[in-house]
């Protein structure tokens, strides 16, 4: 998988349908009838137990929000990064997934 992200993240969209998200060291989003995007966002310090289920719950909650699957996986894994790029700026280490949430409540929260 980590030889090839992008072949890996469109080949499980393609089996499973829906929208694929594949985190990592530029995280990637497929979705049905788009090209993938790439996020830049995110750090190191992040590859730490519970992260993934603070993206799942940004993300499903934008889905609620009734944002398209597609734009809500992008959205949410952009705000997700840069969330910890906020949270790592005293440093990486030691990060944990709830750090991120002061800094998730004030991104979504700024004016457009």
């Amino acid at each position: 998988m980590q030889a090839d992200r992008l072949a890996a993240v469109q080949a499980l969209q393609k089996h499973y349908g829906g929208v694929c998200v594949l985190k990592g060291a530029g995280s990637l989003i497929a979705a049905p009838n788009a090209l993938p995007a790439l996020c830049d966002k995110g750090n190191p310090g992040m590859a730490t137990a519970g992260m993934g289920d603070i993206l799942s719950g940004v993300i499903g909650g934008l889905i609620a929000q009734t944002i398209p699957l597609g734009d809500a996986a992008c959205m949410g894994v952009y705000l997700h990064g840069m969330a910890g790029d906020m949270a790592a700026k005293e440093g990486e280490r030691g990060i944990m997934a709830t750090d991120l949430l002061p800094y998730l409540h004030r991104l979504v929260n700024v004016a457009p």
